[in-house]
């Protein structure tokens, strides 16, 4: 019952009139929205009203969360699920957004604490996804990485990647991916490029992807997403096989899309 309850008013929350000021955010901020066709562009709309009303949004750190905010941070969540299918990223209840980049406090271990090594000082954050917690993220960061997605840097798009890694219970690289083919070429490939990512950065070596990917597959999934809707062309010209197996889990071309014309300069 509960179940049916809740799909009936999400059902209609969908069918709800998408302002026209939330368009405006996003052809604003958002440069590859108007690259989205009509039928993804509706699927987007609908997600999004259902994603917005049910999160909780907490503005911190003094920030006062406005529409553009909630909708530029949405859309670009939503866009990831866009061709999969989904439960409006179920492990996400809370989003919390700064105003700019914030520096967790410092650790300092309790009376009864044994502590096996030393304690790292805090670094600064843009953004945070916890396995059962919220997503941290930076308004400034957020704002300019989708705004400059040549840049290949989005906050948004890598902490949502994280969340999606987390649906099987680990953030291991690897999301929920029933296909068994699909999940053995997934590993294969994505195992490939990440120890080949981690070989370059260990050597000093320039690479396509950030080496901040190397960390762990988590970090590489999360990255590699973050290429694969920033600079799809790229991606595909640098690691077509890498670009191939994500194209097969989103469900989604990005580079198919980056050679329409926006309809705005037709």
């Amino acid at each position: 019952m509960f179940h049916w309850l809740r799909d009936r008013r999400r059902a209609e929350v969908r069918k709800r009139p998408f302002p026209p000021g939330w368009v405006a955010f996003m052809h604003t901020n958002l440069p590859h929205y108007c690259l989205l066709d009509d039928l993804e562009r509706a699927e987007l709309h609908a997600t999004m009203q259902v994603f917005l009303q049910e999160k909780h949004w907490e503005g911190c750190g003094g920030l006062d969360l406005t529409d553009e905010i909630r909708v530029t941070i949405a859309a670009q969540a939503c866009l990831l699920q866009l061709g999969l299918p989904h439960d409006y990223y179920r492990n996400v209840e809370s989003i919390l957004v700064y105003p700019s980049t914030v520096v967790p406090p410092e650790y300092h271990p309790g009376v009864f604490e044994t502590v096996s090594g030393p304690i790292d000082a805090p670094v600064p954050v843009l953004g945070q996804a916890f396995a059962q917690g919220p997503v941290i993220l930076v308004w400034d960061a957020v704002l300019h990485g989708a705004r400059h997605p040549d840049q290949g840097h989005n906050v948004v798009y890598h902490e949502f990647a994280h969340k999606l890694d987390m649906l099987d219970g680990a953030a291991d690289g690897t999301p929920l991916i029933a296909d068994r083919d699909q999940f053995a070429e997934w590993v294969a490939v994505c195992s490939y490029e990440f120890l080949r990512l981690r070989s370059l950065a260990e050597k000093g070596h320039k690479t396509f992807l950030d080496a901040y990917g190397a960390t762990n597959e988590a970090e590489f999934f999360a990255v590699a997403t973050e290429e694969f809707f920033d600079r799809p062309l790229a991606l595909q010209k640098h690691t077509p096989d890498l670009y191939r197996v994500l194209s097969a889990y989103y469900r989604q071309d990005p580079a198919g899309r980056a050679n329409r014309t926006c309809p705005e300069e037709e």
